[in-house]
């Protein structure tokens, strides 16, 4: 393509200030607008003056109205800067004259009407132009598609030296190689060989990681719960791994879990089996001594329905707690909560056990605070949890000793802490307090009262109120904890 944007622009500056003109072929291609302008006389590359309005009758003054010596005075103006302005356009016509002639390029010349050379650039040898000859072949390639390197010619009427002139500009198209991106089957071949690569390759390593899976599940099946399988990705699959983990953990936790049950359930059988039949087989044999009058005199035979009838007591108390533990344990049991002030129920509990303490040789000291602490809570449910561990406190201090029973705050929850002297526990033992029928002597002697259910049913309780106990052994001392919510 010719290089005829410096050209075109060039000449679209010359047609802003030179009289009429119709673009050529370089005009066309530059896309520069056509202006059509009267040509004017003077210097090169001017504009003609504005015509003079015509002349306005004289009127009457007006107040604002300029005189005619300021009249004259602005038109002086405007024919001064009329003047400037032809100047400064004469100026620009030479000086883009002159780099057009500078340009090997193109040949630039200038010609009167009738075609002979007035201005011409050195390469260029005419001295005589036929300018119907130019004019005709610049608009048959101006109307022809061909892009072959033909010269052709690019001309504008302009004024030079005070006469009606043309410039003709003449120049060869200068190529310009340019490339296109094409299709090749040769690259759509490869594409396709590295698709079909890709999608094996990616293919095989699910493929691969699905087996991984399968020979786990096959793991599981056996009953091996331990098994797990790798999570390899964070796709799809990754995710399954993931999922098959968690059932097997849940599963596994599930199995634990009735496996725990069913000792517990053995546990319970064997513990009340034991509990109950110590105390039915002493009623038994002092029922059979009775009934075969071996005793020696009444006040003997007295002795003895004395002593059938405590152990009848014992087994109907051991029967009685196993039934509440039953239910409390199934949560089966409605709670009546109501507001209370724990201070108050406290208190009042411990003044009916300042004379059965007294009695056992035992001091209790309180130890709570001035500030109320509102509970809702199921009032003679939570007062049987304080009386199981106050009777426990009672039973197992040694005598003379000292029991101290305090309550607290602590960040919107009411603690109290019952404490007495016993034997150092282990954390084993500690946990396993709060367990049916668990005695901390192996040898299940319940001859000092207790069926091993009052710790049980105490959480059991606690913790249906949403609470929490649990206790801890510090320096020969055990205490007891309650936490209980505080009513807002």
């Amino acid at each position: 393509m010719l290089q005829a944007a410096s050209v075109s622009r060039r000449l679209r500056r010359l047609r802003c200030g030179i009289g009429p003109g119709w673009c050529c072929r370089l005009c066309k291609r530059a896309g520069a607008p056509t202006v059509r302008r009267s040509p004017a006389a003077g210097s090169a590359g001017t504009v003609p003056a504005v015509p003079a309005a015509p002349a306005v009758p004289p009127a009457a003054v007006v107040p604002g109205t300029p005189t005619d010596a300021e009249q004259r005075e602005r038109d002086a103006e405007d024919q001064r800067r009329r003047i400037e302005q032809q100047e400064r356009n004469k100026r620009q016509f030479l000086n883009t004259v002159k780099q057009l002639a500078a340009n090997e390029n193109y040949k630039t010349v200038i010609t009167d009407l009738e075609g002979r050379v007035v201005f011409r650039s050195e390469n260029a040898p005419e001295t005589y132009v036929d300018v119907h000859s130019v004019i005709r072949n610049a608009m048959n390639a101006r109307n022809s598609s061909d892009d072959s390197r033909t010269e052709f010619s690019s001309f504008y009427p302009v004024t030079y030296n005070n006469q009606k002139s043309y410039l003709i500009v003449t120049g060869i198209p200068q190529p310009v190689i340019s490339y296109r991106k094409g299709t090749s089957p040769l690259s759509m071949l490869s594409a396709f060989a590295v698709f079909i690569f890709l999608f094996y390759y990616l293919t095989q390593r699910k493929m691969r990681y699905i087996e991984e899976l399968a020979g786990g599940l096959r793991i599981i099946a056996t009953g091996n719960l331990d098994h797990r399988v790798i999570e390899r990705s964070n796709d799809e699959l990754g995710s399954l791994a993931k999922d098959m983990n968690q059932m097997v953990a849940d599963l596994q936790h599930r199995i634990e879990e009735e496996r725990r049950s069913e000792r517990s359930k053995n546990e319970l059988i064997t513990n009340v089996s034991h509990d109950l039949r110590t105390p039915l087989t002493l009623i038994m044999g002092y029922l059979k001594l009775l009934h075969d009058r071996n005793y020696e005199s009444p006040e003997q035979a007295a002795g003895y329905v004395g002593i059938a009838y405590s152990k009848a007591e014992k087994l109907r108390g051991l029967i009685e707690d196993l039934f509440e533990y039953t239910k409390y344990s199934s949560q089966e049991v409605p709670l009546y909560k109501k507001g209370v002030i724990l201070n108050e129920v406290l208190e009042q509990l411990l003044e009916e056990y300042v004379t059965l303490s007294e009695e056992q040789q035992l001091t209790l000291i309180r130890s709570l605070p001035q500030e109320r602490l509102p509970v809702r809570v199921d009032v003679e449910k939570i007062i049987r949890v304080f009386e199981n561990l106050l009777g426990n406190a009672v039973k197992y201090s040694p005598k003379p000793g000292v029991i101290s029973v305090g309550m607290a705050k602590d960040r919107g929850w009411a603690v109290v802490r019952i404490s007495n002297k016993a034997d150092a526990l282990t954390r084993d033992q500690l946990e396993q307090l709060f367990d049916r029928f668990y005695r901390v002597d192996a040898a299940r002697n319940s001859s000092s009262g207790g069926t091993g259910l009052g710790l049980a049913i105490a959480k059991s309780i606690v913790e249906s109120h949403g609470g929490s106990i649990w206790a801890e052994s510090d320096q020969g001392d055990i205490h007891f904890y309650v936490k209980l919510k505080l009513q807002e």
